[in-house]
């Protein structure tokens, strides 16, 4: 009897805010929800972006006026909308009007008439160019004498033609919620997404732990574009080039596997199964799909997936941008049908128009987490459910040409994941109650080719009418962290039954197939109809194609009481109360400011001659459960 991997958590930030409690999802479908959830998640923003402060429990202005949800939402409201989701990129990323870099400039002499400075002797190059003769004027100084001319490398800045992005609220510095000195952007918003994936299940971490061996909770999270900051990889590439030093830290805080490792070593103090498995912008799937198998094969009892990237610098901007794949200003004023010198600016906050009239994606920050348990575990602890991963399928695409190119994989995956559900939950609740939450890159090649495979998909299953969403439209797309922003979003629908439109275009691409798909401009209610199970669909370069099964919790109850039955049910929902309690207790207090990062530096570190070894076990300082070696029949059959 397989166990079956549920969400018991989930958490994180991008371009929307906080994803606990369904906050990210609220501000993607904010036109649609009831006026307490606007102005309690907009209220929550307000303290994020440092519009509002939190005193004795209660909002406040910044002069101290006493403040409602509702003057929050009136005083605050458009400027918070306007600081989120995507939008025009902000100068504390990067100015993208005067973004710095270095020119070539070319100085010859004139007419036999040569040029000459004076510098540092310790400046000179090594060796010195063949036209070059210095003399020394002092015990420092010398002045050089160049006969031929030379190349200077000149400070300069230029204008990017990619000047929107998802970016995290405006305001919103992870860095100053815990001592992250020298950490790159990524690794920071790893550690407090992290924290609000942990915090949002109900349960204090330490009563799981009790629970399950040290080596039965697993960690799978990674980047693909790796810390390109100036504390990762960034720094160290460009120290040198810049007449500076390599730190310490550059190289190994640079590392695409950091987001686990700093989890298990700053986060949960984790001893168990850890990986940083990338697959292009499918990466987050990649992950969750090991995160499952871990489960479904009883090697792990918990698992936190999730990918950090924080993508939106001048490196990644020329790189993507170099591959004609970035929505450009001037892309973006040809499908407006604005002249390229016309006054005013385009509409950066609909930069990102999946399946509409669209000319490249968006890159964008995010860092999010889910909290996997086996089913058992969850019914024992009360774990408060979500929804449930059965399955995730992979698929590459055979021979290529073009390495970028969409190819054969993604149909296989996506037609495997239908197959799947229909022997779950039966043909009618795929054709009637099922959604997809598509890559939706926003591309002009993506809405040609998602839009065909998924067609395809559906009527060789039947559907006729398959509800299609893309979160990119709002968040942007955040390269490993993109299917996870996909996963989020569907928790949303499940919990609020709303498909969110997409509202960034104005109407469907007229080479957009569709004959079988509904892809609405409007959030579209399913409360007559529930949703039972969401398709993640993800796309990446290389080949790296991946479609994830996503069951709704009422599912999951039914797959519950059925295994366990009535009576075991009735005993987990009563403690499912308790856990609800607490989760919403950390919700409230979020929403206030009070997150109560995680980050254990150098704590309660492990001292290795505490472990106790013996035949059968081996128990760890720190861990109530002892590690059992189990036994292995695999290969029995191939022994004497």
């Amino acid at each position: 009897m397989s166990r079956l991997p549920v969400i018991v958590g989930f958490g994180g930030y991008n371009a929307a805010g906080r994803s606990s409690a369904h906050h990210g999802f609220r501000r993607t479908v904010i036109e649609s929800m009831d006026s307490h959830s606007r102005q309690e998640t907009l209220a929550g923003l307000a303290v994020l972006m440092k519009l509002v402060k939190v005193v004795d429990g209660q909002y406040h202005s910044l002069d101290g006026t006493s403040l409602s949800l509702a003057d929050i939402e009136q005083r605050f409201g458009p400027q918070i909308l306007t600081g989120t989701l995507v939008r025009r990129i902000e100068k504390n990323h990067l100015d993208v009007d005067a973004a710095p870099w270095q020119k070539n400039l070319s100085m010859l002499a004139d007419a036999g008439k040569p040029m000459g400075f004076i510098t540092l002797r310790k400046q000179l190059p090594e060796p010195l160019p063949a036209d070059w003769t210095v003399e020394e004027l002092n015990d420092t100084e010398v002045q050089v004498t160049l006969y031929d001319g030379c190349d200077f490398k000149v400070d300069s800045y230029r204008e990017l033609p990619v000047k929107s992005a998802g970016q995290l609220p405006t305001g919103f510095e992870p860095s100053e919620l815990y001592r992250s000195h020298f950490h790159p952007r990524g690794l920071q918003m790893t550690v407090v997404a992290a924290t609000d994936a942990l915090r949002s299940i109900g349960l204090p971490w330490q009563k799981i732990v009790d629970q399950v061996a040290p080596d039965e909770i697993a960690v799978y999270a990674s980047s693909i574009m790796s810390q390109l900051d100036e504390n990762g990889f960034g720094g160290l590439m460009q120290a040198r080039l810049k007449g500076g030093r390599v730190t310490a830290k550059q190289l190994a805080l640079g590392l695409n596997s950091m987001p686990a490792d700093f989890i298990n070593a700053y986060v949960l103090g984790s001893v168990g199964s850890t990986g940083s498995i990338t697959g292009a912008c499918a990466s987050f799937l990649y992950n969750l799909q090991k995160g499952c198998d871990m489960i479904t094969s009883g090697r792990a009892r918990v698992a936190i997936v999730g990918s950090s990237e924080a993508p939106i610098n001048q490196e990644c901007i020329d790189g993507y941008g170099a591959m004609g794949a970035l929505a450009t200003e001037a892309g973006l004023r040809q499908i407006e049908g604005k002249d390229a010198l016309a006054q005013g600016e385009v509409d950066w906050r609909r930069a990102s128009r999946p399946f509409g009239q669209n000319c490249g994606f968006t890159l964008a920050e995010s860092s999010q987490f889910v909290v996997l348990m086996d089913d058992e575990l969850a019914m024992q602890l009360g774990a408060d459910i979500h929804g449930a991963v059965p399955d995730v399928f992979i698929n590459a695409d055979g021979f290529k040409k073009s390495i970028s190119a969409p190819g054969p994989g993604n149909y296989l995956c996506m037609a495997k994941a239908v197959a799947s559900a229909i022997q779950l939950i039966g043909e009618d609740g795929v054709r009637l109650r099922s959604f997809v939450h598509a890559h939706g890159s926003s591309t002009p090649a993506n809405r040609v080719t998602e839009s065909e495979l998924l067609d395809r998909v559906a009527a060789n299953f039947g559907i006729a009418d398959w509800p299609v969403t893309a979160v990119k439209a709002y968040v942007g797309h955040s390269l490993a962290s993109a299917s996870a922003d996909q996963m989020i979003s569907a928790l949303g629908s499940f919990k609020y039954q709303l498909i969110p439109g997409i509202k960034t275009i104005d109407a469907i691409a007229d080479d957009v197939h569709q004959q079988h798909l509904r892809i609405a401009k409007v959030d579209v209610s399913r409360a007559e109809q529930p949703l039972e199970v969401c398709f993640i669909n993800s796309k990446g370069f290389g080949g790296n194609n991946a479609s994830g099964v996503l069951l709704a919790p009422q599912v999951v109850e039914r797959m519950l009481r059925k295994r366990y039955g009535p009576e075991r049910f009735a005993a987990y929902l009563a403690l499912r109360e308790q856990t609800r309690a607490a989760a919403q207790a950390y919700d409230q207090q979020a929403l206030k400011g009070q997150l109560e990062i995680i980050y254990n530096f150098g704590q309660d570190q492990i001292d290795d001659q505490g472990i106790e070894m013996g035949r059968e076990q081996i128990s760890v300082p720190g861990f109530a459960q002892p590690l059992v070696f189990k036994r292995d029949a695999r290969f029995a059959d191939m022994l004497d």
